[in-house]
């Protein structure tokens, strides 16, 4: 092509390349210059569209840790922190809490110990041993293949007994530590079969007949026992140091027994960090409708109009009205003094924030916690928050479990899976996750699980990012118009490559019959020449 290019002219005379070139470039940058400016377009609607959605991701999540780190719950207080500490758990609501509680006892685990073995390798004797745990009854091998100190404790631990074995090393010799876990039912012990060897007869052991002054077995090192308190005069036991099933909505961690010691257990509300969240919150909605306000812009915005940002846009501006909570107070940010200006930006009515704060604690705290509350003190919700959907379900007639039979009932209208005690949700329930227990028969009663703000703002946030969902949606043509234009782009060079074989072709043959003319017109004029040469002589 660039060959006959550059012999165009030759018979005509004429710059025909050149014009060649001028008559492509006429054609093709036109076209050029459309398709350059649909992708800068293009690719400033996605850079938006990408700042958007990384701001309202950001805005969710920075919530969403704020609140899960639980610097916004009101906190469980310990007036000794030495001897219990305080936990509150996410979504319990213990603005009252006032409780006085006493330390008897920890609970332990058993521990025994064996007498020093002269090397954990050396053999120990061979034969039969059972260990008896709350778990069941495991026999143990001791043959050639684990005839040692070290093959007992590896075969105490492939049991899977709830029994750890361990070797204790020192100057004396090598020694087998067996542990089990807390609590009174956790003991365990060891009995060897009489026709094993007479080494392996120091491993015995009997919580039940321990004694001692005439022990010829294994030595006790510590007693298994549950923990017991009193939790305003009450005496109760737990088999751990740490439970959350003593005082509603927090979790207990025992740290020594201190008799005659009460220790105060109240709360601390968080006032001044909930009034710096609102704040911080407000100041974080500004600033991402600060950034859709750009985008969407009548003149400038490169997303004005998009559908996806509108609905983004509508969904925000609903959240100040949004019910957060259903704990009896304040249910909506605009109820706390969050407004909406004539603009659409957030303010805080610090007046009346202070004044709701004072009032109703527990109420504003509900908003930003999320929280899981049941109808009837006979109902347990079990599940952590967060395994549920928000949202209030009906249960019905529930009937407590016993030793013998499991509990049964309903669940949003579900029959629900039994599990002892238990009752969990149906899987293809709306309440998938929500597990209870029913502490007495009950015809019915409800369970609402509260949004919360960083609820309701993740919520909307997944409903948009969702697939199919608007934002998504906006997302997937960006993409297909980038697709498009680079397709376009292919078929344009396709077709002006085309126009220029073709204005090639055509001024190729223009070129050969102007020579042919040329040729003519010479021959011609020769022989005019040559006549009027002949009628002159």
């Amino acid at each position: 092509m660039t060959s006959i290019a550059a012999s165009l002219g030759i018979g005509s005379g004429l710059d025909t390349a050149s014009l060649i070139d001028q008559l492509s470039a006429a054609s093709k940058t036109p076209k050029e210059n459309l398709l350059k400016k649909r992708e800068e377009t293009n690719t400033a609607k996605i850079s938006a569209l990408g700042s958007i959605v990384g701001g309202i991701d950001g805005f969710a999540t920075a919530l969403g840790s704020l609140i899960s780190g639980g610097t916004l719950f009101t906190q469980a207080t310990s007036s000794d922190s030495s001897i219990v500490g305080t936990t509150a758990i996410a979504g319990a609501r213990i603005g009252g809490l006032a409780a006085q509680l006493e330390v008897k006892q920890l609970a332990a685990a058993q521990s025994i110990v064996s007498a020093n073995v002269a090397g954990t390798n050396n053999p120990i004797g061979q034969g039969k041993i059972t260990l008896t745990t709350a778990s069941g009854t495991f026999d143990i091998t001791i043959n050639s293949a684990n005839d040692s100190l070290l093959g007992l404790a590896r075969a105490i631990n492939a049991a899977s007994a709830g029994v750890t074995a361990s070797i204790l090393e020192d100057t004396a010799g090598s020694r087998i530590v067996l542990k089990g876990a807390t609590g009174d039912a956790q003991s365990f012990k060891l009995a060897v079969d009489p026709a094993a060897d007479a080494g392996l007869q120091q491993f015995a052991f009997d919580p039940a007949t321990y004694d001692p002054a005439t022990a010829t077995g294994m030595t006790l090192a510590q007693k298994a026992q549950d923990a017991i308190v009193k939790l305003d005069g009450v005496e109760v036991r737990r088999v751990a140091n740490s439970f959350s099933d003593l005082i509603p909505g927090v979790k207990i961690d025992l740290k020594k027994a201190a008799v005659g010691t009460t220790v105060a257990i109240g709360a601390q509300r968080q006032t001044d960090v909930i009034a710096q969240a609102v704040n911080d919150f407000v100041a974080a909605y500004n600033e991402l409708k600060s950034i859709l306000d750009e985008a969407t812009a009548p003149s400038t915005g490169v997303l004005r109009g998009d559908v996806g940002i509108r609905d983004m846009q509508r969904q925000l501006s609903r959240l100040t009205s949004t019910v957060l909570s259903s704990a009896g107070g304040p249910s909506t940010l605009a109820e706390i003094g969050v407004r909406t200006e004539r603009n659409g930006t957030l303010s805080v009515d610090s007046a009346r924030l202070t004044e709701m704060l004072e009032k109703d604690p527990d109420g504003v705290e509900a908003m930003f916690n999320p929280g899981q509350t049941a109808s009837s003190p006979l109902i347990k919700i079990v599940s952590p928050y967060g395994r549920a959907k928000p949202g209030t379900y009906t249960v019905s007639d529930l009937v407590a479990g016993d030793l013998v039979n499991p509990a049964s009932g309903k669940i949003g209208g579900h029959s629900a899976i039994a599990a002892g005690g238990q009752l969990i949700s149906s899987i293809g329930a709306p309440s998938k996750g929500l597990i209870i227990e029913p502490l007495g028969n009950l015809a019915e009663g409800t369970i609402t699980i509260d949004l919360g703000v960083g609820g309701a703002l993740q919520a909307i946030r997944d409903a948009l990012r969702a697939s199919g969902g608007p934002l998504a949606s906006s997302q997937n043509r960006l993409t297909t118009e980038t697709k498009t234009i680079a397709e376009d782009r292919e078929r344009m060079e396709t077709r002006e490559e085309s126009y220029r074989v073709q204005l090639v072709k055509q001024f190729t043959t223009m070129d050969s019959r102007v020579s042919a003319f040329k040729a003519t017109q010479s021959y011609l004029d020769q022989q005019i020449k040559m006549w009027t040469n002949s009628q002159d002589g």
